[in-house]
């Protein structure tokens, strides 16, 4: 008979999180990584769990923007491997790449694992407007072992975080708002309007979470029925939420041509 859970609270979460980055449980020294220096600015987007949408708001966010979607998902992973409208094969430098439309969809070619040991992605030969980078793992995973990804989502200005419109949901968001305390997060919530969310849902936001909605920081997704049933493939994304992610867009304005190497 196994052993009943208990369940886990924010602080305790935090607790494991700041061990962990202080190498409490590192039995090796830690590997170099590869460096990514792009010219263009770099929204990355974190899910605060499973299920949250991330992936299909990262689309949705390129496409918007008219640029490119780098997803960090080992091969059997990947949530855009039906996205892709047409298929350009594998790049030397270990991507998978596909066009939707005037959007490049780039997804590692092989099984990770673990995140040292994704490639940095291509440089384009024409730089995009912007490129959403869908982190695809776990945030406290991501920020424990140094990578490419870990550096990004530490000095970028602004990271989405994809949450769900639950008590569970908003809980996860509260603790990866702790994780990236010092970045300017914007949360994008999935689920009905906030002021329809059930009376539970709206008393369980943590303080950080309230913090954001106050400042207007809180993006509502719309859920769809198609995409919830079937997934990301060919067809095209729904006008709502593609309003949503260019919405979203404006609250993450402020994301600088980046200059310093991600090392």
């Amino acid at each position: 008979m196994s052993t009943p859970t208990r369940p886990v609270g924010v602080d305790e979460l935090l607790r494991a999180h700041r061990s962990l980055m202080a190498g409490d449980f590192r039995r090796h020294a830690p590997r170099s990584h590869t460096g990514w220096n792009p010219a263009e600015p770099v929204l990355p987007v974190v899910g605060a769990g499973g299920g949250t949408g991330a992936s299909t708001l990262a689309l949705a966010l390129a496409t918007a923007a008219g640029g490119r979607v780098v997803e960090c998902a080992s091969l059997t992973a990947s949530g855009l491997v039906a996205a892709p409208t047409a298929e350009l094969g594998r790049h030397d430098s270990g991507w998978l790449q596909g066009t939707r439309d005037m959007v490049l969809i780039e997804r590692p070619a092989a099984l990770l694992s673990a995140l040292g040991d994704l490639p940095a992605p291509t440089t384009p030969n024409d730089t995009p407007p912007l490129t959403v980078v869908d982190v695809a793992w776990e945030l406290g995973q991501v920020l424990a072992a140094p990578s490419w990804v870990a550096d990004l989502l530490r000095h970028s200005p602004s990271v989405v975080v994809t949450a769900t419109a639950t008590i569970p949901g908003l809980r996860r968001l509260e603790a990866a708002l702790a994780m990236l305390a010092h970045t300017r997060s914007v949360a994008a919530v999935l689920g009905p309007r906030r002021k329809k969310w059930p009376r539970a849902v709206g008393l369980s936001a943590g303080p950080l979470t309230t913090a954001l909605i106050r400042a207007e920081r809180l993006a509502e997704i719309p859920t769809d029925a198609r995409l919830s049933a079937r997934g990301l493939d060919s067809h095209a994304l729904p006008q709502s939420l593609l309003h949503a992610a260019t919405n979203l867009l404006h609250l993450t304005r402020d994301v600088p041509d980046r200059k310093e190497p991600l090392t």
